[in-house]
């Protein structure tokens, strides 16, 4: 009986251990901590912080660090977006004093009613990490058995539509193929400029980002062939919608957010109502470092699972390798090695960073929003050597 005892506790232990290394999990508000009580070296952020205030990196907005479940470097740095937006036009917007019909509403990446703020709240616009968080989510109705397997053909989420006309190769591509975007179907993102060439671009004006998708053709068998694909993650609306008979807002609010501590947040809406799940969620930084935290924790907060057990470990896999210098891809992650470290990467356009450092129990998120085309030095590896060097 002693015996057995003693095996039952292992795991408890194990994870009371797992526990005690990584730290606390925040209430409210994160604890705080020195970074040298916490093994970082204060100095090497304190010159990214001077870094930031001179501009070095463009127009960033909040820098935070998280080191076993305590905020060590969290500073922000208010921009005057209407300002800096004034006068300003292109093909993602116009900025403050627009009175172009066409571009009031809230996918104008230049006004700052709407970005990088909305409507003045403290929510940051996360572009294409909500790419990382709604694959997330499709993990939570996993393990809801909401969604049974990821190896399920993921047009048998869109019966409702008319697919007579699509690719009979589509018909193969698994969940899991849209997960690590190798769906197989043609798309011209990270090749092309923003404008009407992009086939994003032409996502967004589109009236129904599903048909739209789903209409596009294929250039290579599922599971084949990597392309970075937002209309891909933007079907993902469509999955948790019918797996689970709920939009995926509402859906992340009650299985996903409300169990970490997360109540504020706003996520645009396409045209037909699906949330945009391709780069449509704003969060606080302090609200997006509890996902990550989540990640370093195996899925499993405060001692309640919300992830399936193996999810963290599957969706950070490098399921496509090589897919751009230095980076492997998993379930809408990106993977890359930092000094001998996994890094995993929720990465969004004009300089979103999320980074799980799993080994060093790490967590940062940087909000910026570089889509003015002022010259502007990348963050990340200055952000790493920062978190990294011995």
């Amino acid at each position: 009986m002693r015996h057995a005892l003693a095996l039952a506790l292992i795991p408890v232990l194990a994870y009371v251990t797992v526990n005690a290394q990584s730290g606390a999990f925040p209430g409210r508000e994160w604890p705080t901590a020195t970074p040298e009580s916490q093994r970082l070296v204060s100095a090497r952020l304190d010159a990214i912080d001077r870094d930031i205030k001179a501009g070095v990196y463009g127009l960033t907005d909040h820098l935070l660090v998280i080191r076993n479940g305590r905020a060590v470097f969290n500073r922000r740095y208010p921009q005057d977006y209407k300002a800096i937006s004034r006068g300003r036009t292109g093909p993602l917007g116009c900025g403050e004093g627009c009175a172009d019909p066409a571009w009031q509403h809230e996918f104008n990446y230049l006004h700052p009613n709407w970005h990088p703020y909305f409507n003045g709240r403290p929510v940051h616009t996360l572009q294409s990490v909500t790419k990382s968080i709604a694959a997330t989510a499709i993990g939570v109705a996993l393990a809801r058995g909401e969604v049974k397997t990821l190896d399920q053909p993921f047009l048998e989420f869109f019966r409702d539509r008319d697919l007579s006309a699509v690719d009979p190769r589509l018909k193969k591509a698994t969940l899991r193929d849209l997960l690590t975007m190798r769906s197989g179907i043609e798309w011209h993102e990270s090749d092309r400029p923003l404008d009407d060439t992009n086939t994003t671009v032409q996502l967004e004006k589109s009236r129904d980002w599903i048909a739209f998708t789903l209409s596009q053709p294929m250039d290579a068998e599922p599971g084949t062939k990597w392309a970075y694909n937002s209309g891909g993650s933007a079907l993902m609306a469509g999955v948790v919608r019918a797996a689970t008979g709920r939009h995926i807002d509402d859906y992340a609010r009650t299985h996903l957010f409300e169990p970490i501590g997360i109540t504020d947040f706003h996520w645009k809406k396409t045209p037909t109502g699906h949330p945009d799940t391709e780069g449509g969620l704003y969060l606080a930084a302090e609200d997006l470092a509890r996902l990550g935290l989540l990640y370093l924790h195996d899925g499993v907060w405060n001692g309640r699972r919300v992830l399936p057990a193996g999810w963290v470990k599957d969706a950070t896999a490098r399921h496509a390798k090589a897919v751009a210098p230095g980076w492997d891809y998993g379930y809408q992650w990106w993977i890359r090695t930092a000094a001998g470290e996994d890094v995993w990467v929720g990465r969004g356009f004009g300089g979103q960073l999320l980074l799980v450092i799993p080994s060093r129990h790490i967590v940062a998120v940087v909000n910026a929003w570089n889509v003015f085309g002022t010259p502007a030095r990348g963050i990340l590896q200055p952000l790493l050597d920062a978190l990294l060097m011995p």
